[in-house]
């Protein structure tokens, strides 16, 4: 048999009555309150976002490229709207998933989501210079292979 949930006037009665010590009605309420599921929606919900705003992004990058190859076309300045758009998604919803994931960890959400803000948002910083340099190469011509395992050339 469920109970019914409790209200703000009955948790003020509680607290005249003694029984939860020293906490005042707000928190008696909270002892209360239905434990929600983890947040696993909102880490599906960024992981489909960012893989769709990735193979968006990637695709927008390949017929750049494509472009460049054919007719010559710049292929800097990258940032224009229409390759922002898809890059600002994979932020967010890269964003809501590593925040949901921890979460689900037992992270606080507000915490959760700062943490995953500023990973996303270095990590999609030091990808755009990277991707950004790259292109400048293949301007240039300068182009050569990368090699991942000698992190001096990256900054």
């Amino acid at each position: 048999m469920p109970i019914a949930p409790i209200n703000l006037s009955e948790a003020a009665t509680d607290l005249a009555s003694g029984d939860y010590g020293d906490l005042d009605a707000q928190e008696i309420l909270l002892e209360f309150a239905p434990y929600l599921q983890p947040p696993y929606v909102l880490a599906g919900i960024g992981l489909a976002m960012g893989i769709l705003c990735g193979l968006t992004f990637a695709k927008l990058v390949e017929n750049r490229l494509e472009g460049w190859k054919q007719d010559r076309l710049a292929l800097l300045p990258l940032g224009s709207f229409e390759t922002n758009l898809p890059y600002s998604g994979i932020i967010i919803g890269i964003t809501l998933f590593i925040g949901g994931s921890l979460q689900v960890f037992g992270f606080a959400s507000g915490a959760a989501l700062l943490v995953a803000l500023l990973l996303s948002l270095g990590t999609a910083g030091a990808l755009w210079v990277q991707l950004e340099r790259l292109m400048t190469q293949v301007e240039n011509g300068s182009f050569k292979a990368v090699d991942f395992d000698n992190f001096d050339q990256f900054f």
